[in-house]
C-alpha cells in the first residue's frame, strides 16, 4: 500500500510541476498553426523526469535554426513531454510546447501549446493554444476556443518560458553571483522572477562530475494556494552551456529532470 501511495504522489508531483512550469493549465481548442517552417540544423537534449526516485516522464528539448516566421529567419525551441509506456493505464501524456523566436533580437514571436493528456491522477485535457507576441507594443494576442481572441498587455521585455531559455542559452552570458530579472508569460500567469546564480559541482549522467552554474528562483504556485516553491536549472559552466538538470521544489515535494543524452543534427554528442 505504501508503495502504491508513493507512486501516485510521484505522478501527481511530476504532472503538477511540469504543467506549472510549461503553462498547460488553461483551456483551448482547435486552432491551426500557420507557421511556415523550413527546419535546418538543430540540437536536442533528452531528459528523464523523476519524483521520489520513480521515472515518470521523458522530456525532449530541441533548438533549431532555419525556421521562417512571416519570411523572417527565426529559431524554434520545442519541448515534448511523454509518459512512460508502463504508466499508460494510469497516465497518458503527449504534450508539446513550441516557441518561435526572432533570430536577430531573440524576442518571442509565437508560443504554441498542444496538450493531450488523461489519466487517473489528472483531468483530461485536449487543446491547442497560440500566443502571438507584439514586443514593440508590449502585448500578446491569445487565441483559444473558449475565450476566443483577446489582447493582453504585458510589461516590456516579457518572454514565454522557452524564449527566455533560448535568450540565455544562445546569447547571454551566465556568470555566478548574478541576479537575472525576468518577466515570463505562458498564457496562464505573468511571473516576475529573479534568478540568482552560483557556481557549484554537480554529477551528470553523461559528463560525470562537472562544474555548473545554477540558476535558482522562488515563485508562487496557483495550484497550492499561491504557496511558494523553487525552480533550479543547472548549466554546464563552459561555452556549451548545456542544460544538465532542472528541479522543481514544490510545496509537496520535488520533481527532477536529468539529462540523458545530447544529439546534434541527429547524431549523438560524445
Amino acid at each position: 500500500m505504501k508503495r502504491k501511495r508513493g507512486k501516485s504522489w510521484a505522478i501527481k508531483l511530476c504532472i503538477i510541476g511540469t504543467s506549472l512550469w510549461f503553462g498547460s493549465l488553461c483551456y483551448g481548442g482547435e486552432i491551426k498553426n500557420h507557421l511556415e517552417v523550413s527546419l535546418g540544423s538543430g540540437k536536442s537534449f533528452l531528459y528523464t523526469a523523476k519524483s521520489l526516485g520513480i521515472p515518470i516522464l521523458k522530456a525532449s528539448l530541441k533548438i533549431e535554426n532555419g525556421v521562417f516566421e512571416q519570411g523572417k529567419p527565426s529559431y524554434q525551441v520545442q519541448i515534448h513531454l511523454g509518459s512512460f509506456q508502463n504508466l499508460r493505464p494510469l497516465l497518458r501524456i503527449n504534450n508539446c510546447f513550441t516557441s518561435i523566436i526572432d533570430s536577430e533580437t531573440l524576442q518571442p514571436l509565437r508560443y504554441m501549446k498542444e496538450i493531450d493528456q488523461k489519466g487517473v491522477f489528472i483531468k483530461d485535457k485536449h487543446y491547442y493554444q497560440i500566443l502571438t507576441f507584439d514586443c514593440a507594443s508590449s502585448k500578446v494576442i491569445e487565441r483559444t476556443d473558449k475565450k476566443g481572441e483577446q489582447e493582453i498587455f504585458l510589461p516590456p521585455h516579457t518572454y514565454d518560458p522557452l524564449s527566455i531559455f533560448a535568450k540565455y542559452y544562445l546569447r547571454e552570458e551566465i556568470l555566478p553571483g548574478q541576479e537575472l530579472r525576468m518577466s515570463i508569460y505562458d498564457g496562464v500567469k505573468l511571473r516576475e522572477m529573479v534568478f540568482r546564480t552560483r557556481k557549484e559541482p554537480v554529477r551528470s549522467k553523461i559528463y560525470g562530475k562537472v562544474e555548473a552554474i545554477c540558476l535558482e528562483s522562488t515563485t508562487s504556485f496557483s495550484n497550492f494556494a499561491d504557496q511558494e516553491g523553487v525552480i533550479r536549472i543547472w548549466y554546464l559552466s563552459d561555452r556549451r552551456k548545456t542544460p544538465l538538470l532542472m528541479e522543481l521544489d514544490l510545496p509537496i515535494g520535488k520533481v527532477r529532470f536529468e539529462l540523458e543524452k545530447v544529439e546534434e543534427n541527429g547524431r549523438l554528442e560524445r
